[in-house]
C-alpha cells in the first residue's frame, strides 16, 4: 500500500495551505439507426453481503427494472404508477450505469443506487409494457431522481445537494396528490443527538438548543442553529444523515419538519419521506388511482422531458452512446445529487494542474468520498483531522459535507491530484518535497514564505506527527521550503 500524507483540516490553526483499476465497461446502449433492434443491455449488480462486500450478479436490463420496481413501488399500486416508475427506474439505471465502476460492477442493490427485490407478476408486466422507454435529455438518459414521498411539494436538487444542477425538468412544485403524507414524529434524547452529531465531526458535550434558522423555497429545513456545539450550524439534510447513520433512518424521515426542546429530549414533527426531488412514489400512485396515464404522471414530475419510443421488447433505440468516464466517483447515497458537479470540478482541476505542472493528465481518476470520518480513517489509516489520502492509486476523502462546510473541498481534491501527478517523479526525494509540491500547487494564492527560514521538516514529523498543531507546523515549513526554491527559478522536478 502506498499513500500520500495529507493536508490538515484544523480550523483553529486555519491551515490554508494511472492506470484504471477495473476493465473498461460499456456505459450506454449503442446508437442505432431508426427501426433497428439492439440486444438488451445487461447490468452487473452488486448485492451487499451481511459481513461486508458485494456479490455480483449479471442480469438483463428489463429483469433488473422489474426487480427494482418491486423494491421501490408503493404496495398495490395501479399499473399506470408501476409503468411510470419502470420508465423512471430504467432511465436512472442507464444514466448511472458504472456508478460502482471502481468496485467492478455497475449498480448496487441498496438505496445508494436502487433497491432490488424479487419481482412480482405486476412489476414484470410493468417492465415489459415499457421495455426500451426512457426519459431523454439531449438524446441521452436524463439525470433524474425519485423519492418515497414529497409530502405535498417537490424539491429542487441544489436545496438537497449544494452545487447540484437545477434543470427545468426537476422543479419545486406543489403536489396535491401527496399533500402532508406521511406525517411522522420522533423524540431523541439530547445525549443521543449529541452522539450522532459528534460522530459527524461536531465538537462539544452538551446541546443546549436546536432551532431552525432558514428554510428552502419548498419549506424544508435549510439550516439549524446548534447552541453548544461547534460548528454551530448544520443543514437540514446533513442533520437527517447524521441521525440516520448513528441512530437509525426511522427517526428523521425528511427535512420537512419542526423541532423543539422538551425537557431532556428534542421533539421532531414533520411529513414526507426522502429527499423530495423528482417523481414522488406516493403521489404517482394516487395520480394513477385517479386515472392518469404513465405519460401524464411523468409529465407532471419531469416537465419537458421527452420519452423515447419503443423498439420492441428487447431493444432500446435513439439513445446516443456516452463514453467511459474519466472520473470514477464513489459517493454515499445522500451525496449522489452532487455527482455531476463534483466530476466537473475534479476534471477541471486535473486539467489545470496538469497544465501548470507540464505533465500529461492521468487518463482515469478514482475518487472516493467516505460516508463518515471514522470510515475514512479506517480506510486510509490517517487521523481524523486530515482531508485526503491516496491509497493504491485511489483518492480517498472524508465526508463531502465536512469538507464543504469547512471551505476546503476544492483544495482537498487539488491537493491529492497534485500528489497523484507528482509523487512518482519525486519518489526519491525527502517527504517534505512531495508534501511541499502538493501544498504549493494546490494553493498558489497562499502567502509567500516568511523571511525567517525555519528548518524543513523531517519525514517523521510528517508521517507521525505528535499532535494536530505539530502537523500544521510541519506542513507550513514544507510548503515554505518548496516555495523558496521555486521562487529562485528552480523547476519543481529538481527541488531537493
Amino acid at each position: 500500500m502506498t499513500r500520500s500524507l495529507v493536508i490538515a483540516l484544523i480550523l483553529a490553526f486555519g491551515v490554508q495551505n494511472p492506470e484504471p483499476r477495473t476493465p473498461n465497461q460499456e456505459r450506454r446502449t449503442k446508437n442505432l439507426e431508426p427501426g433497428t433492434r439492439n440486444p438488451e443491455p445487461v447490468l452487473r449488480v452488486g448485492f451487499a453481503r451481511p459481513g461486508g462486500g458485494y456479490v455480483t450478479e449479471t442480469m438483463p436490463l428489463e429483469a433488473y427494472v422489474a426487480r427494482v420496481v418491486a423494491g421501490e413501488a408503493l404496495r398495490n399500486s395501479q399499473p399506470a404508477a408501476l409503468e411510470a416508475l419502470a420508465i423512471t427506474v430504467r432511465t436512472f439505471a442507464l444514466a448511472n450505469r458504472g456508478r460502482h465502476r471502481a468496485d467492478n460492477f455497475d449498480l448496487c442493490d441498496q438505496t445508494h443506487c436502487q433497491v432490488v427485490r424479487a419481482a412480482t407478476a405486476a412489476t414484470e408486466r410493468a417492465a415489459q409494457a415499457t421495455a426500451g422507454r426512457l426519459l431523454l435529455r439531449d438524446g441521452a438518459p436524463a439525470s433524474i431522481f425519485y423519492t418515497a414521498s414529497c409530502g405535498g411539494r417537490t424539491e429542487i436538487p441544489s436545496a438537497v445537494w449544494p452545487g447540484a444542477e437545477d434543470p427545468p425538468f426537476l422543479p419545486s412544485h406543489e403536489d396535491e396528490a401527496c399533500r402532508g403524507v406521511p406525517e411522522w414524529s420522533a423524540e431523541l434524547r439530547d445525549a443521543d443527538l449529541v452522539r450522532a452529531l459528534r460522530a459527524a465531526g461536531f465538537r462539544g458535550e452538551r446541546l443546549r438548543d436546536a432551532r431552525v434558522v432558514a428554510r428552502s423555497g419548498s419549506g424544508r429545513v435549510a439550516w439549524i442553529r446548534l447552541d453548544g456545539l461547534r460548528p454551530d450550524e448544520i443543514s437540514g439534510q446533513d442533520l437527517r444523515v447524521a441521525v440516520g447513520r448513528t441512530l437509525g433512518w426511522q427517526h428523521i424521515k425528511s427535512t420537512a419538519f419542526d423541532v423543539r426542546r422538551a425537557g431532556d429530549r428534542f421533539r421532531f414533527t414533520g411529513h414526507g419521506s426522502g429527499h423530495g426531488v423528482g417523481l414522488c412514489v406516493i403521489g404517482s400512485a394516487r395520480l394513477a388511482e385517479r386515472g392518469q396515464t404513465p405519460e401524464a404522471i411523468l409529465a407532471h414530475y419531469f416537465p419537458g422531458l421527452p420519452i423515447s419510443g419503443v423498439s420492441g421488447l428487447s431493444g432500446i433505440s435513439g439513445v446516443r452512446h456516452l463514453p467511459d468516464p474519466v472520473i470514477s466517483l464513489t459517493l454515499p447515497d445522500e451525496d449522489e445529487g452532487e455527482r455531476t458537479a463534483i466530476e466537473r470540478r475534479a476534471l477541471g482541476a486535473r486539467d489545470e494542474i496538469a497544465k501548470v505542472l507540464g505533465v500529461a493528465p492521468p487518463p482515469t481518476i478514482t475518487l472516493r468520498f467516505h460516508p463518515t470520518v471514522d470510515d475514512y480513517a479506517r480506510a486510509t489509516t490517517q487521523p481524523w483531522f486530515t482531508s485526503g489520502a491516496i491509497v493504491d492509486g485511489e483518492l480517498h476523502l472524508p465526508p463531502l459535507a465536512e469538507l464543504r462546510d469547512r471551505g476546503v473541498l476544492d483544495r482537498a481534491m487539488r491537493h491529492e491530484l497534485v500528489h497523484l501527478m507528482t509523487d512518482g517523479l519525486l519518489a526519491t526525494r525527502p517527504l517534505w518535497v512531495r508534501e511541499g509540491a502538493a501544498l504549493y500547487f494546490s494553493n498558489r494564492d497562499a502567502a509567500p514564505p516568511a523571511a525567517v527560514r525555519a528548518p524543513c521538516p523531517g519525514d517523521n514529523e510528517l508521517r507521525r506527527p505528535v499532535s494536530a498543531g505539530a502537523l500544521t507546523s510541519a506542513y507550513a515549513r514544507a510548503r515554505a521550503c518548496f516555495a523558496r526554491q521555486i521562487e529562485q527559478g528552480r523547476d519543481w522536478r529538481n527541488v531537493r
